[in-house]
Protein backbone atom coordinates (compact mmCIF):
# COMPACT_ATOMS: atom_id res chain seq x y z
CA UNK A 1 0.00 0.00 0.00
CA UNK A 2 0.93 3.63 -0.70
CA UNK A 3 2.24 4.68 3.21
CA UNK A 4 0.60 8.43 2.67
CA UNK A 5 -1.70 10.87 1.48
CA UNK A 6 -4.53 8.09 3.29
CA UNK A 7 -7.56 8.55 5.49
CA UNK A 8 -6.86 5.66 7.91
CA UNK A 9 -9.25 3.96 9.99
CA UNK A 10 -7.56 1.28 12.81
CA UNK A 11 -9.51 -0.78 15.47
CA UNK A 12 -7.73 -1.28 18.88
CA UNK A 13 -5.92 2.22 18.06
CA UNK A 14 -5.41 2.70 21.92
CA UNK A 15 -3.22 0.46 22.59
CA UNK A 16 -0.38 -1.89 21.81
CA UNK A 17 -0.01 -2.80 17.89
CA UNK A 18 -3.24 -0.64 17.44
CA UNK A 19 -1.42 2.31 18.75
CA UNK A 20 2.03 1.94 17.06
CA UNK A 21 0.49 1.35 13.82
CA UNK A 22 -1.71 4.50 14.51
CA UNK A 23 1.38 7.02 15.60
CA UNK A 24 3.33 5.60 12.40
CA UNK A 25 1.25 6.72 10.26
CA UNK A 26 0.45 9.82 11.90
CA UNK A 27 4.10 10.62 11.94
CA UNK A 28 4.12 9.96 7.99
CA UNK A 29 1.27 12.70 7.38
CA UNK A 30 -1.72 11.17 7.04
CA UNK A 31 -5.14 11.74 8.60
CA UNK A 32 -5.66 9.07 11.25
CA UNK A 33 -8.90 8.10 13.02
CA UNK A 34 -8.80 5.42 15.91
CA UNK A 35 -11.50 3.58 17.82
CA UNK A 36 -11.72 2.12 20.82
CA UNK A 37 -14.09 1.13 23.71
CA UNK A 38 -13.11 3.64 26.47
CA UNK A 39 -13.40 7.73 25.95
CA UNK A 40 -10.38 8.37 28.27
CA UNK A 41 -7.97 6.36 26.26
CA UNK A 42 -9.07 7.52 22.88
CA UNK A 43 -8.71 11.40 24.40
CA UNK A 44 -5.02 10.42 25.68
CA UNK A 45 -4.23 9.19 22.29
CA UNK A 46 -5.59 12.41 20.49
CA UNK A 47 -4.11 14.46 23.26
CA UNK A 48 -0.49 13.06 23.01
CA UNK A 49 -0.56 13.04 19.06
CA UNK A 50 -2.05 16.31 17.58
CA UNK A 51 -4.34 15.76 14.87
CA UNK A 52 -5.16 12.02 15.51
CA UNK A 53 -8.97 11.42 15.87
CA UNK A 54 -10.86 8.93 18.55
CA UNK A 55 -13.96 7.54 17.96
CA UNK A 56 -15.99 5.38 20.89
CA UNK A 57 -16.57 1.62 18.99
CA UNK A 58 -17.59 -1.85 20.64
CA UNK A 59 -16.46 -3.66 17.67
CA UNK A 60 -18.29 -6.67 19.02
CA UNK A 61 -21.65 -4.97 18.67
CA UNK A 62 -23.49 -4.88 14.83
CA UNK A 63 -25.50 -1.91 15.69
CA UNK A 64 -22.53 0.18 17.22
CA UNK A 65 -20.06 -0.71 13.75
CA UNK A 66 -23.43 0.61 11.68
CA UNK A 67 -23.32 4.22 13.68
CA UNK A 68 -19.80 4.64 13.37
CA UNK A 69 -19.19 3.16 9.80
CA UNK A 70 -22.35 5.98 8.66
CA UNK A 71 -20.25 8.44 10.87
CA UNK A 72 -17.12 7.62 9.37
CA UNK A 73 -18.65 8.16 5.60
CA UNK A 74 -19.95 11.22 6.60
CA UNK A 75 -16.96 12.97 8.46
CA UNK A 76 -14.13 11.35 6.51
CA UNK A 77 -15.43 11.16 2.86
CA UNK A 78 -12.22 10.26 2.00
CA UNK A 79 -11.46 7.54 3.97
CA UNK A 80 -9.52 5.13 2.03
CA UNK A 81 -7.71 2.37 4.44
CA UNK A 82 -9.63 -0.25 7.24
CA UNK A 83 -7.22 -1.20 9.54
CA UNK A 84 -9.13 -4.29 11.65
CA UNK A 85 -6.76 -4.53 14.71
CA UNK A 86 -8.81 -4.96 17.66
CA UNK A 87 -8.56 -8.36 19.47
CA UNK A 88 -9.07 -9.69 22.80
CA UNK A 89 -7.02 -12.71 23.68
CA UNK A 90 -8.68 -14.37 27.03
CA UNK A 91 -7.42 -17.81 27.84
CA UNK A 92 -9.47 -21.19 27.75
CA UNK A 93 -8.81 -25.03 27.68
CA UNK A 94 -10.70 -26.95 25.30
CA UNK A 95 -9.85 -30.10 27.31
CA UNK A 96 -12.61 -28.88 29.76
CA UNK A 97 -15.78 -26.45 29.37
CA UNK A 98 -15.52 -23.22 27.85
CA UNK A 99 -17.75 -20.21 28.79
CA UNK A 100 -19.84 -19.81 25.98
CA UNK A 101 -20.56 -16.04 26.78
CA UNK A 102 -16.42 -15.44 26.77
CA UNK A 103 -16.39 -17.71 23.27
CA UNK A 104 -18.82 -15.67 21.43
CA UNK A 105 -16.95 -12.49 22.65
CA UNK A 106 -13.86 -13.44 21.20
CA UNK A 107 -15.63 -14.66 18.04
CA UNK A 108 -17.48 -11.09 17.92
CA UNK A 109 -14.49 -9.30 18.65
CA UNK A 110 -11.91 -11.08 16.68
CA UNK A 111 -13.29 -12.18 13.76
CA UNK A 112 -17.25 -11.25 12.92
CA UNK A 113 -16.06 -7.47 14.39
CA UNK A 114 -14.06 -7.48 11.04
CA UNK A 115 -15.84 -8.64 9.28
CA UNK A 116 -19.09 -6.82 10.05
CA UNK A 117 -17.01 -3.37 9.85
CA UNK A 118 -15.36 -3.97 6.45
CA UNK A 119 -18.99 -5.08 5.28
CA UNK A 120 -20.61 -1.76 6.01
CA UNK A 121 -17.46 0.69 4.71
CA UNK A 122 -16.56 -1.61 1.47
CA UNK A 123 -19.67 -0.02 -0.80
CA UNK A 124 -17.35 3.41 0.42
CA UNK A 125 -13.39 1.75 0.06
CA UNK A 126 -14.74 0.88 -3.78
CA UNK A 127 -15.32 4.36 -4.17
CA UNK A 128 -11.97 5.69 -3.44
CA UNK A 129 -9.12 5.93 -6.48
CA UNK A 130 -7.76 4.01 -4.22
CA UNK A 131 -7.59 2.31 -0.94
CA UNK A 132 -6.79 -1.09 1.31
CA UNK A 133 -8.16 -3.44 3.87
CA UNK A 134 -5.70 -4.71 6.51
CA UNK A 135 -6.30 -7.14 9.19
CA UNK A 136 -4.63 -7.87 11.94
CA UNK A 137 -4.54 -11.52 12.65
CA UNK A 138 -1.09 -13.53 14.25
CA UNK A 139 0.97 -16.55 14.11
CA UNK A 140 -1.40 -18.59 15.93
CA UNK A 141 -3.44 -18.42 12.80
CA UNK A 142 -1.35 -20.88 11.45
CA UNK A 143 0.29 -22.66 14.55
CA UNK A 144 -2.32 -22.49 17.27
CA UNK A 145 -1.66 -22.53 21.21
CA UNK A 146 -3.55 -24.85 23.13
CA UNK A 147 -4.48 -22.39 26.57
CA UNK A 148 -6.01 -19.97 23.87
CA UNK A 149 -8.25 -22.24 21.33
CA UNK A 150 -10.91 -20.03 20.71
CA UNK A 151 -8.21 -16.68 20.03
CA UNK A 152 -6.49 -19.28 17.65
CA UNK A 153 -9.52 -20.26 15.87
CA UNK A 154 -10.78 -16.91 15.34
CA UNK A 155 -7.44 -15.79 14.04
CA UNK A 156 -7.43 -18.86 11.18
CA UNK A 157 -10.84 -17.98 10.49
CA UNK A 158 -9.67 -14.05 9.63
CA UNK A 159 -7.02 -15.47 7.79
CA UNK A 160 -8.72 -17.52 5.53
CA UNK A 161 -11.62 -14.84 4.90
CA UNK A 162 -9.21 -12.47 4.17
CA UNK A 163 -7.88 -14.87 1.49
CA UNK A 164 -11.18 -14.91 -0.06
CA UNK A 165 -11.78 -11.37 0.47
CA UNK A 166 -8.49 -10.54 -1.67
CA UNK A 167 -9.31 -12.67 -4.60
CA UNK A 168 -12.74 -11.05 -4.95
CA UNK A 169 -11.74 -7.60 -4.58
CA UNK A 170 -8.67 -8.73 -7.46
CA UNK A 171 -10.12 -6.62 -10.15
CA UNK A 172 -10.80 -3.22 -7.85
CA UNK A 173 -8.82 -0.33 -6.68
CA UNK A 174 -9.08 -2.48 -2.90
CA UNK A 175 -5.89 -4.42 -1.77
CA UNK A 176 -6.09 -6.43 1.20
CA UNK A 177 -3.43 -7.02 3.29
CA UNK A 178 -2.66 -8.83 6.30
CA UNK A 179 -0.50 -8.58 9.27
CA UNK A 180 0.34 -12.01 11.43
CA UNK A 181 2.27 -10.73 14.26
CA UNK A 182 4.70 -12.94 16.44
CA UNK A 183 4.49 -12.45 20.06
CA UNK A 184 4.59 -8.58 20.75
CA UNK A 185 5.99 -6.95 23.74
CA UNK A 186 2.15 -5.75 24.13
CA UNK A 187 -0.35 -6.14 27.31
CA UNK A 188 -3.24 -7.88 25.36
CA UNK A 189 -2.53 -10.97 27.73
CA UNK A 190 0.44 -10.16 30.04
CA UNK A 191 2.41 -7.81 31.86
CA UNK A 192 4.77 -6.31 29.63
CA UNK A 193 8.89 -7.12 29.63
CA UNK A 194 9.09 -10.41 28.46
CA UNK A 195 12.07 -11.28 27.08
CA UNK A 196 10.56 -13.77 24.40
CA UNK A 197 8.36 -11.11 22.81
CA UNK A 198 9.49 -8.99 20.33
CA UNK A 199 9.77 -5.27 21.17
CA UNK A 200 6.63 -2.95 20.26
CA UNK A 201 8.93 -0.37 18.05
CA UNK A 202 10.94 -3.02 16.49
CA UNK A 203 7.45 -5.04 15.33
CA UNK A 204 6.26 -1.80 13.89
CA UNK A 205 9.13 -0.49 12.11
CA UNK A 206 9.37 -3.98 10.21
CA UNK A 207 5.89 -3.80 9.75
CA UNK A 208 5.63 -0.84 7.97
CA UNK A 209 8.07 -1.66 5.52
CA UNK A 210 6.32 -4.37 4.68
CA UNK A 211 3.22 -2.54 4.56
CA UNK A 212 4.63 -0.41 1.93
CA UNK A 213 4.98 -3.54 -0.33
CA UNK A 214 2.42 -5.46 -2.46
CA UNK A 215 3.07 -7.88 -0.43
CA UNK A 216 -0.40 -10.07 0.77
CA UNK A 217 1.16 -11.06 4.20
CA UNK A 218 3.48 -9.06 6.19
CA UNK A 219 5.26 -11.49 8.57
CA UNK A 220 8.83 -10.77 10.29
CA UNK A 221 11.36 -13.57 9.89
CA UNK A 222 11.54 -14.44 13.22
CA UNK A 223 8.00 -15.93 12.65
CA UNK A 224 8.46 -17.86 8.81
CA UNK A 225 9.13 -21.44 10.36
CA UNK A 226 6.02 -21.29 12.06
CA UNK A 227 4.06 -19.39 8.76
CA UNK A 228 5.76 -22.71 7.01
CA UNK A 229 3.73 -25.22 8.73
CA UNK A 230 4.81 -28.73 7.27
CA UNK A 231 1.79 -29.99 6.27
CA UNK A 232 0.98 -32.84 7.07
CA UNK A 233 3.61 -32.76 9.99
CA UNK A 234 1.93 -29.90 11.46
CA UNK A 235 0.32 -31.75 14.10
CA UNK A 236 4.29 -32.69 15.69
CA UNK A 237 4.93 -29.18 15.05
CA UNK A 238 1.77 -27.63 17.07
CA UNK A 239 2.39 -30.17 19.56
CA UNK A 240 6.57 -29.10 19.69
CA UNK A 241 5.34 -25.85 20.43
CA UNK A 242 3.04 -26.01 22.70
CA UNK A 243 5.32 -28.29 24.95
CA UNK A 244 7.71 -25.07 24.74
CA UNK A 245 4.90 -22.79 26.46
CA UNK A 246 4.04 -25.37 28.87
CA UNK A 247 7.58 -26.09 29.63
CA UNK A 248 7.68 -21.91 30.06
CA UNK A 249 4.40 -20.21 29.98
CA UNK A 250 3.57 -16.77 29.37
CA UNK A 251 3.26 -14.96 33.16
CA UNK A 252 -0.32 -13.46 33.33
Amino acid sequence: MQLTGNTIFITGGTSGIGRGLAEAFHRLGNKVIVAGRRKALLDAVAAENPGIDGVELDIADPEDIARVAARLTQSYPSLNVLINNAGIMPFDDPSGAIDDAVARRIIDTNLLGPIRLTSALIGHLKQQPRAAIIHNTSVLAYVPIATNAVYSASKAALHSYALSQRFMLRDTGVAVQEIAPPWVDTDLISKRGDPRAMPLDIFIERTMAGLATDAAEVIVDEIRGLRDNPGSGEHALVDAFNLELVAHPIPV
